[in-house]
């Protein structure tokens, strides 16, 4: 009986900027082999690789990943449709792993994406293996590059060996950065991982990876040619078991994002002190405002800057996504929901409510006693509605970040959108200080300006999470 075929690329041309990189090219991984895929630097191996987890946009073609036991998932094709793939091992070029992650929870990170529940003995003894034990409860931040790459390969190939279904690991030139004995550990991972009926792409310039292979692909001129490898180097079981448990990747997504901010709030302080300074400023250049020159729409813009500006600040996800290419490992594992997902973990839910209470508290003090009383008792109203302005505001810096050179994008200028929605919160504010909180529904009313600002928001964020990740 032939072996399955576990992935495939059907046909696809891919491009690179305005140069076609791979030409109607078509490859497929079956159970129990690895694949090497060889060719000169820019040839496009690492171009393969990221087409098959589903990472580019494809001109023609489509990838298709089997599911157990009998069906098959479309990852992408040209025409736009994306889904995540199924449980699977990645190992990107540079490693796609934060540097504020713990080593162990790394590899527990990995490992719970892919549905596998270990348990802290059966982690010990993977780290333990590729050397990484002592330094199971450092940041990733603080190891050399080449235990860094040990662990990257470890989080990529560990899905499959405490898998007993078989599997897909993708890894993009692994041995970069190895030193000889942990290339032998590689091969030998590999040959075991492959005699597990597991299936392994390889892209790699290294001969001593590819010859433990099963077939070669060579890439070169857009093309790809096929030559049959012949295995060898050391071959060992591996004898390691865990429970299984379903956990859909964006939990493990929303997971991650609060664990890296608890760990290091550079999240909240990041976006706490401009609308402090912000809230200071206003009290020292306007100090008093006296409402019967009519000045509170003036106030209730004031009163909504500081959580305003913490809310279109660039958020702290974004540079930890882009750090070593961590964002593409999570587009990869959660497929199309992640920049939605990361858009709310990574926004300013905290921060607008008590900021807002706080510039009341601070600004208002030459507004009458009754009129304040009234405001406190409403003010949480426009307050939240500043939520839905920063997941909307995080959604258009997540855009700019997944553009190839996001540098040179004008983010400031996309979130002058968002202008709109906080106009509409400070008219519903000067009409609550003005007259109180009305319950009818003309359009300056509070409650219809705050569902306008709302709706706007999330338009803007609709808008930002549906344009493909080009």
């Amino acid at each position: 009986m032939a072996p399955s075929a576990l992935a495939q690329v059907n046909g696809i041309s891919v491009n690179r900027g305005s140069r076609r990189v791979l030409e109607d090219v078509s490859v497929s991984l079956f159970s129990g082999e690895v694949v090497a895929v060889m060719g000169e630097n820019g040839s496009g191996k690492s171009t393969l690789v990221e087409a098959f987890a589903g990472l580019l946009p494809l001109r023609r073609g489509e990838v298709v990943w089997s599911t157990f036991p009998d069906g098959q998932t479309l990852v992408r094709d040209f025409e736009g449709r994306r889904n995540a793939p199924p449980p699977m091992g990645l190992t990107l070029q540079k490693g796609g792993i934060c540097g504020d992650e713990i080593v162990s929870q790394r590899l527990m990170v990995a490992l719970l994406s892919a549905g596998i529940d270990p348990d802290e003995i059966t982690i010990k003894k993977l780290l333990s293996e590729w050397g990484l034990a002592h330094r199971s409860e450092d940041r990733v931040a603080h190891l050399s590059g080449g235990m860094s790459r040990r662990l990257s390969i470890l989080c990529g190939l560990a899905p499959l060996a405490l898998s007993d279904e078989p599997r897909v690991a993708l890894l993009d030139e692994p041995s970069e950065g190895l030193d000889d004995s942990a290339k032998h550990l590689l091969r030998r991972w590999l040959r075991a991982l492959a005699s597990n009926d597991h299936g392994i792409i390889v892209a790699t310039h290294d001969k001593k990876i590819s010859s433990c292979a099963d077939r070669i692909i060579h890439i070169e001129s857009t093309s790809v040619s096929e030559s049959s490898g012949d295995p060898e180097g050391e071959k060992s079981e591996l004898e390691y078991s865990s429970s299984f448990r379903y956990q859909d990747p964006i939990i493990s997504v929303i997971r991650w994002s609060l664990r890296i901010e608890l760990r290091n709030p550079i999240e909240t302080i990041g976006r706490a002190t401009p609308a402090i300074v912000a809230l200071l400023l206003s009290y020292s250049l306007v100090g008093e405002i006296d409402l019967e020159s009519h000045d509170s729409r003036l106030l209730s813009a004031l009163v909504l800057a500081p959580g305003f500006i913490s809310a279109i600040s660039t958020p702290a996800i974004a540079s930890r996504l882009s750090e070593s290419d961590c964002g593409r490992w999570w587009k990869a594992i959660a497929g199309p929901m992640a920049r939605p997902a990361f858009s709310i973990t990574g926004a300013s839910i905290l921060l607008p409510v008590p900021l807002t209470y706080l510039s009341w508290a601070i600004l208002s003090g030459g507004v009458d006693a009754e009129v304040s009383s009234e405001v406190l008792r409403w003010l949480w109203i426009p307050a939240l509605a500043l939520i839905d302005l920063a997941i909307a505001a995080t959604a258009l810096h997540l855009l700019v970040s997944d553009l190839s050179r996001s540098s040179a994008a004008p983010a400031s200028l996309l979130l002058l959108v968002l202008v709109w929605p906080f106009l509409e919160l400070t008219d519903a504010l000067s009409t609550i200080i003005d007259h109180g909180m009305e319950f009818t529904f003309a359009l300056n009313d509070p409650i219809p300006a705050c569902l306008i600002a709302s709706m706007i928001s999330a338009l803007v964020w609709l808008a930002a999470i549906l344009i493909p990740d080009y």
